[in-house]
């Protein structure tokens, strides 16, 4: 990819760049806790977006996407956005080190990445990282802070391409440390390394290539009903009920409701569970808690859909330590942590037993946990 971007780099603006990579991202335990003041747990992986940049002593953006052969010319004016939505991203990301007082001059790029599309692995985040970190470098001595430049990219998916996504993504890309997942407190915004190097195991996406697009507004709905149940506990957010407190007014709220804010609350812990087990090295907790998440995520949750709940069957047949819905859910991915001596069985078993009921085999992406956004020589 390096030799790619580079060659394209010299054909459309002669010459060379500094190449500046990010990565995408994935989530091992703690779904459906960020937009209740929970704690998340990602780690960057070794799929990322890189892009080979140059000051061009102009006012105008020069941009070439390698994966979808196309340009893009834009001045750094709001009124300037190019009509390409990939290059909003990039635009965006320009606009919001402005708004900040952040120093951006023209400049040319080409890029390209190899972080899987639709797979719930935060590509565009790792583009806005990619772009805010080099433009941090370039233009402005590396003054923005880290945490500044994850939400320059949270604020480019709000302001210029129409997503409301919370800041996980973006800090995951820009924080993240090899051999080491993050324990993020979505309320106070502190962070905590945890160490992530599984010895004898290994870890890997298994892709349904599904998703199901529902009628209504399935996210919305179970955020409405977290946020009922935290103002009938007299509380702002999940992040401070129990068990005992949600038991407690069972019968002054909806089934649904009820079992919506259990999943939360008893996802908040197993959080904190997985950060001792990995601590303390054992992985078979770290497992258990992975199944408990999506056995709550399909039932108390009700995310899952048919084929992911027949990834994580397939996994507990084989053997393999943790499996679960990875992600928003209705399709998607599964993350698995899979005992190397299991490992050549499990993807052999689950590409056939899938393509044998749905007609199609998964994707599988192995992952390993890598640092986050920076310069590619600083690796």
């Amino acid at each position: 990819m390096k030799e790619k971007i580079e060659k394209a780099f010299e054909q459309h603006f002669g010459g060379k760049g500094t190449l500046y990579v990010a990565p995408g991202r994935f989530n091992l335990i703690g779904e459906h806790t960020d937009y209740n003041g929970g704690f998340v747990f990602p780690g960057a992986i070794d799929k990322l977006m890189m892009a080979d940049i140059r000051p061009n002593g102009t006012d105008k953006v020069r941009v070439y996407s390698l994966d979808l052969n196309d340009n893009a010319e834009f001045g750094l004016n709001e009124a300037d956005a190019p009509e390409q939505s990939w290059a909003r991203y990039i635009f965006g990301v320009c606009r919001e080190i402005l708004k900040r007082g952040g120093k951006v001059e023209g400049f040319d790029a080409t890029f390209a990445g190899n972080v899987p599309l639709g797979a719930g692995l935060s590509s565009s985040a790792a583009l806005e990282s990619c772009f805010a970190n080099a433009l941090n470098d370039l233009f402005n001595d590396n003054s923005i802070d880290k945490f500044e430049l994850a939400r320059i990219g949270q604020s480019t998916e709000h302001n210029y391409c129409g997503v409301n996504c919370g800041i996980m993504d973006q800090f995951a890309s820009v924080f993240g440390k090899k051999d080491h997942l993050m324990r993020l407190d979505c309320r106070s915004m502190e962070f905590e390394y945890f160490p992530f190097k599984p010895v004898g195991h290994r870890l890997v996406l298994v892709d349904s290539r599904v998703k199901h697009e529902l009628a209504d507004s399935p996210y919305n709905k179970r955020r409405a009903s977290c946020e009922r149940v935290a103002k009938r506990l007299g509380i702002e957010t999940l992040r401070d009920a129990t068990m005992e407190m949600l038991d407690a007014i069972k019968t002054d709220i909806t089934a649904e409701d009820y079992f919506r804010a259990k999943f939360v609350i008893e996802e908040k812990d197993r959080v904190l569970a997985v950060c001792d087990a990995l601590v303390a090295g054992d992985y078979d907790t770290v497992g258990r808690c992975m199944y408990e998440t999506h056995k709550g995520l399909s039932k108390d949750y009700e995310v899952s859909c048919e084929e992911l709940d027949y990834l994580n069957d397939i996994a507990k047949e084989c053997g393999v330590t943790g499996s679960r819905i990875m992600g928003g859910g209705f399709g998607g991915c599964t993350v698995n942590l899979v005992k190397e001596e299991l490992y050549d069985n499990f993807i052999k078993t689950v590409k056939d037993k899938f393509n044998a009921r749905y007609g199609h085999e998964p994707k599988i992406y192995p992952v390993i946990v890598s640092d986050g956004a920076r310069r590619y020589e600083d690796q």
